[in-house]
């Protein structure tokens, strides 16, 4: 049943007071903590080994005393005990869902009902009447079905539209009338340019009003051209597919993403584990205590940010993150997805034609693009061959396509090298 009061959603959990958010979220971790410890044997484990009783996970602060577990770390635990890593806290016919991350990852879901995601959208103004079209993803990608729950949580009516198929796109925008739009931003703004190449004025033509963005960077100037030039009024999210959901959002005022209040969120030093002070950037690690299905404790994103604590004008009291600064490991996020570098190393070693390698993440016309640079160790090999090849197992294996391949002479790629090299500007 959708929500139609702003009392549902803007709730006693978004204004709690700081101390009340202490005590909430400490209570709410050491229940986490205490069934994971039960019934996920890798969190068993994990404590065991780190020396810590579940009783010893009593406030936000005692996180410090255990590891931090990466993608990475979750791709090897999966491998070695298939098919959840040992994560699952629930029986095996209690999952109502699985889901696939690149890694691979395999993720359970069991939440229905839950509908905190929605609380992002609803700040965003997605409301009954609104027509929104999703472009993320509806297959194995959880992105596409979670946030269709959520724009339906909210009362407005969802377009399964998923990626690609600009021309698509944009007559199923006119046709319908849609009000706002799901996606990332770069994606919106190759829809605009479709639409004025097949003769349309888009803030004339076009019924677009609000949009609601994740999976890679709002940058300021994108956020003013969309305000300023198309009238569309943008919100940005921060979500994580492996602790399952959305992280932090903003509200009206643009300043800063409300951490949700249904994951403890730290910042941390990747170093050490050490949580960090308002101000100070690290890495954020997530723990999910708003159900008992998924054991991930202290998850790791990559993603490096700071927070602020100053409650927010809206009238939200959580903190918020400031946005996301780079990256702390060796995962890269394009177009929406993470380009592994292990995964890569994995990929590109069991070509045999192939002596050295690098990714190349650049951006063009607020597009993010892959280029692969290829040194052969013989030149004289089928390149048109290898090219398809290449562009179809790096697709199959990362999800998402390169847009070059260079053929490079020898001796043009160092041996010591980063495998991923982000060259990409947020100006």
């Amino acid at each position: 049943m959708a929500i139609t009061s702003q009392d549902e959603y803007f709730d006693k959990l978004e204004t709690m007071t700081p101390d009340d958010r202490e005590r909430y979220q400490n209570d709410k971790l050491a229940e986490t903590i205490e069934n994971a410890y039960k019934n996920a044997p890798a969190v068993k484990e994990m404590l065991d080994r780190a020396g810590v009783k579940p009783s010893e996970i009593k406030t936000v602060k005692d996180l410090e005393k255990l590891p931090v577990t990466r993608k990475t770390d979750l791709i090897e635990m999966q491998k070695a005990n298939p098919p959840y890593g040992g994560l699952l806290a629930i029986p095996p016919e209690e999952v109502e869902r699985i889901f696939l991350s690149p890694g691979p990852v395999y993720e359970p879901i069991q939440h229905s009902g839950i509908k905190w995601f929605a609380k992002s959208f609803w700040a965003a103004g997605f409301r009954k009447g609104d027509v929104a079209i999703n472009t993320f993803a509806y297959h194995m990608s959880p992105a596409g079905i979670l946030f269709h729950e959520a724009i339906r949580d909210c009362g407005a009516t969802a377009i399964p539209m998923g990626t690609g198929h600009t021309e698509i796109q944009v007559k199923t925008m006119l046709d319908l009338r849609v009000t706002g739009f799901v996606g990332t931003p770069s994606f919106l703004m190759t829809v605009i340019k479709q639409a004025e190449e097949m003769g349309y004025g888009f803030k004339k033509d076009f019924s677009i009003k609000k949009a609601w963005f994740t999976g890679e960077m709002l940058s300021p100037s994108i956020r003013e051209t969309l305000e300023k030039d198309y009238a569309i009024d943008t919100r940005q999210a921060y979500a994580v597919t492996e602790p399952g959901g959305a992280i932090a959002y903003e509200c009206h005022r643009k300043d800063g993403m409300h951490f949700m209040d249904e994951y403890i969120v730290e910042i941390i030093d990747p170093g050490t584990g050490k949580q960090l002070d308002p101000g100070e950037i690290g890495e954020i690690v997530v723990t999910p205590i708003h159900n008992q299905t998924w054991g991930l404790i202290r998850f790791g994103t990559g993603d490096l940010s700071s927070y602020i604590t100053k409650a927010c004008s809206c009238g939200r009291t959580a903190n918020r993150l400031t946005g996301i600064v780079g990256r702390a490991s060796d995962a890269v996020k394009v177009r929406g997805l993470f380009v592994i570098a292990r995964q890569a190393e994995e990929l590109f070693s069991s070509f045999s034609e192939i002596a050295r390698y690098q990714l190349i993440v650049g951006r063009r016309q607020h597009r993010d693009e892959i280029t692969l640079r290829l040194e052969l160790k013989d030149t004289g090999a089928d390149k048109t061959k290898l090219n398809d090849v290449l562009n179809r197992r790096f697709q199959d294996t990362c999800r998402i396509k390169i847009d070059k391949i260079d053929f490079v002479a020898p001796g043009s790629i160092p041996d010591e090298r980063q495998c991923i090299v982000d060259e990409r500007s947020w100006e």
